[in-house]
Parts: structure tokens; C-alpha cells; sequence
């Protein structure tokens, strides 16, 4: 196990700048994710990390020794790709050896290190298997078990679940999760998979043009999103944003034309979001949500409704299967007020409101 530390780290190609200047501390032992949309720059960051890919300016720093001009089997990593990368012809006690095999371990240290990793991860009884003969998750779990055996310092993950199926997914999951806590080992690990990311994460590292938003455990970007950007990109379904237009006669007014009581919001405020789990069906006059359902989705513990506000926004309300909801019903939402985030014109996050 081993810290890591990024300093004001870049990655250009030629004109073109990937990673802008990111600071990064990561614990010995954390569970770290990097989320965001596609070509942020979260592959390239673990590349480097990795080696695979130059540092442009600034410093990786494993273990408290600079490794930027260390080599990628020098730097204590080990790394799962999103494709499984295994030797078609090499059964799967071969594949995880290689490695070993390769640094020239004693035979009785690799045997032992495989059946160890094959235990754990439960590919015992596939040993002697070559990869054709088995599933993707248990190809994927052979990849990890060739990461676990060279007992690195840090596990790096890029998007490794990406190409499984829905279930398999949710299980490799839950494995790697209990893999963490039995290795008690630092990893970092990629995916724009919110779910995972939420579900795996000591803390979340939010990427956006090659920036980092914001830093935190899972329920501290939930709940206090730096700006607009966190509080949109987590949470599924997206939090809804809605526009303020003007505060007049006690109330704030939003494009819409829907009104919120004034007393909840102050001069700086200019966007106010509110997640949908959040919005709560309510009599038009304890509401301040008003408009038109669009289309439902029925997912049977609850329905998510897409409406359509006077000005043609649309919002999403996740609604307790107890609510009936039909497409062209006429509804009215509210929400508790504690519930509400408050953006300026910047889009940076203001001081939420007590209820």
C-alpha cells in the first residue's frame, strides 16, 4: 500500500491541453473514483499515474518518491484495463503467473501467490481453463487476480466493468468492493458510471476539461455540490434547475412563472436546483411547481415523471408508487426548503437554507 500525490500536474499533446494543473491527495488505503463525462481527462490522469502516458509539467508522487521519471514496472502499479487482455493460448493459472514469471519470482512463490489470488476472487476451480471457456466477469476477475498477484503498492482501475452485462456488473461490483476491504489497498479507479462511483468511493474525484470540480465522499456531493456542474453530473436522475427571473411581492419568481416564497432566497442566488427523489407531490397551494407530465416511466418501487413547466422546461420527479401519474395529468410539486440548493450567477453553490 502507498499514498499517491499529484502536484500541479498537466498532459498537452502538441496545442491540444488534456490535464490542467491537478492537486491530488490520495491516503494510503483510500478507495479513490474518477467520474466525468467523456474526455475530461480521468483515463489520461490514471495513465499517467501508470506511466503509460508522460507528465507534461508537475509531479506523481507514490509513496513519497517522485516517479515521473520512473518506468511503469518500476512504479509499484498495477493496472486493469476495460479490455480483459488475456493470453488466449494461456490457461488462466498461466495468465496471472505471467507476470511473476516474467520478474523471475521462485516457482513456489508464484504458485502460492496465484492460488492465493484465485481464493480470493474465487477462480480456484478455473485454473486450468483458458480464457474461451469462461465468462466475461470471470475473464475479468482473471485480470484482477493478475493485478492482485504482483502485490502492488496502488491498484489502478480503468472502467474495468464496462464491458459486462447489467448483472454481472452489480456482482464484479460488489467484488471488487470486498476485495478493497480484505486488501486494505489503495486503488484508484475510472468509470463514468455514477453507480459505481457512489457505491465503490471513499472519495469522488469530479473531472471537467481536465480540472478537478470537487473532491469528496459520495454523500457530501450529493448533498453540497460545489456548483452546478457536481450537482448535475451526480445523482441520477440529474437534479433539476430552475431558472430565478425576478423577486417581486414577496415572492421569487422563476422563469417559469412559478413562485417561491422570498424569504428563502437572497440577492445572489440565480439558479435554484432541486432533485427529483426531492419533489413531492402537493396541493397547488402548499406547491410552488406547477406543469403538464410528458412521459412516465413506471419502475415499479417508483415512477419517474418527466413535466413540462409553463415555459417548456422540463423537470423529473421521482414519485412514490402510491401517487398515480398519467401522461398529460396536470401536477403540483414542492419540496422542503432544506431541500433546495441555491447557485449564483457563476454557478457556484450558495449557502443552503434551513426549513
Amino acid at each position: 500500500m502507498a499514498n499517491l500525490i499529484l502536484q500541479n500536474v498537466t498532459k498537452s499533446f502538441g496545442d491540444v491541453d488534456i490535464i490542467q494543473g491537478v492537486d491530488l491527495q490520495v491516503e494510503t488505503g483510500e478507495f479513490i473514483v474518477f467520474v466525468g463525462p467523456s474526455g475530461c481527462g480521468k483515463s489520461t490522469l490514471l495513465r499517467m499515474i501508470a506511466g503509460l502516458e508522460d507528465v507534461t509539467s508537475g509531479a506523481v508522487i507514490i509513496d513519497n518518491e517522485n516517479v515521473n521519471d520512473v518506468i511503469p514496472a518500476e512504479r509499484g502499479v498495477a493496472m486493469v484495463f476495460q479490455s480483459y487482455a488475456l493470453y488466449p493460448h494461456m490457461t488462466v493459472f498461466d495468465n496471472m503467473a505471467f507476470g511473476l514469471r516474467q520478474a523471475k519470482l521462485p516457482k513456489e512463490d508464484i504458485k502460492s501467490r496465484v492460488h492465493e489470488a484465485a481464493e480470493s476472487l474465487q477462480l480456484t476451480p478455473l485454473l486450468e481453463r483458458l480464457p474461451k471457456q469462461l465468462s466475461g466477469g470471470q475473464r475479468q476477475r482473471v485480470a484482477i487476480g493478475r493485478a492482485i498477484v504482483r502485490k502492488p503498492k496502488i491498484f489502478l482501475f480503468d472502467e474495468p466493468l464496462s464491458n459486462l452485462d447489467a448483472a454481472l456488473r452489480v456482482q464484479t461490483r460488489i467484488e471488487i468492493a470486498k476485495l478493497h476491504t480484505q486488501l486494505d489497498a489503495t486503488m484508484i479507479y475510472v468509470t463514468h458510471d455514477q453507480v459505481e462511483a457512489m457505491t465503490l468511493a471513499d472519495k469522488i474525484v469530479v473531472l471537467n476539461g481536465g480540472f478537478i470540480e470537487q473532491v469528496g465522499t459520495p454523500l457530501e456531493l450529493y448533498h453540497t455540490p460545489r456548483n452546478l456542474f457536481v450537482a448535475q453530473f451526480i445523482g441520477s436522475p440529474q437534479m433539476n434547475i430552475l431558472k430565478l427571473k425576478a423577486n417581486k411581492d414577496g415572492f421569487a419568481i422563476l422563469s417559469s412563472g412559478d413562485k417561491i416564497p422570498a424569504k428563502h432566497i437572497h440577492g445572489q442566488v440565480a439558479h435554484i436546483g432541486v432533485r427529483p427523489e426531492h419533489l413531492v407531490p402537493m396541493p397547488a397551494d402548499k406547491a410552488f411547481l406547477s406543469g403538464r407530465i410528458n412521459h412516465i416511466e413506471h419502475l415499479g418501487e417508483y415512477t419517474i415523471a418527466y413535466i413540462n413547466l409553463a415555459d417548456n422546461t422540463e423537470i423529473t420527479a421521482k414519485i412514490e408508487d402510491e401517487h398515480q401519474a398519467e401522461v398529460g395529468q396536470d401536477v403540483t410539486l414542492g419540496a422542503d426548503i432544506s431541500q433546495l440548493h441555491f447557485f449564483d450567477g457563476d454557478g457556484m453553490a450558495l449557502a443552503r437554507q434551513k426549513a
